[in-house]
């Protein structure tokens, strides 16, 4: 087996800037979204999902899933944002809660907030890279995301 080694100092530095480019760029767009609208990141990424449900709602451990959330994380920002009237519960015909939906007032955030916050994305990511920049930048991503889906990695070093 190959012996675990370094980066060279150049790596280091490009994955030290490529780091850095990321954590500003969610502050930046996380700042955006509260100041513009009112709401987290957090918020925003359940008002989404929501909004790209059918008629605005689901079931709460769906919810959960498409999120990658735990149930229990997923219930607490459910409480405070039915506090605020982003959402609602739904029942069934016993009255027990089973899922999850957008209110008028949460339809309304989310619609402004994907508007705002695609303008966002487009001046601070897109509006900087060249045609060629974008293709590889979408190209490389698609195969970091493939081979973590796929669990390729390298087979633990044993000493």
């Amino acid at each position: 087996m190959a012996e675990p080694r370094t980066l060279e100092p150049e790596q280091w530095e490009l994955w030290s800037d490529w780091m850095e480019a990321q954590r500003l760029l969610a502050r930046e767009l996380d700042r955006d979204l509260q100041r513009d609208h009112g709401i987290s990141k957090a918020e925003f990424s359940v008002l989404v999902t929501l909004h790209r449900a059918a008629e605005g709602q689901m079931r709460v451990g769906r919810l959960a899933e498409s999120l990658a959330w735990e149930k229990s994380r997923v219930a607490h920002q459910l409480t405070r944002m039915e506090s605020r009237e982003l959402v609602d519960r739904t029942e069934d015909r016993s009255g027990r809660r089973v899922g999850i939906g957008l209110t008028a007032k949460g339809r309304s955030v989310v619609e402004s907030a994907i508007l705002g916050h695609a303008d966002n994305i487009r001046r601070y990511f897109f509006d900087t890279l060249t045609p060629e920049q974008a293709e590889a930048i979408h190209a490389w991503s698609r195969q970091v995301i493939d081979r973590v889906h796929d669990g390729a990695r390298p087979a633990p070093v044993r000493r």
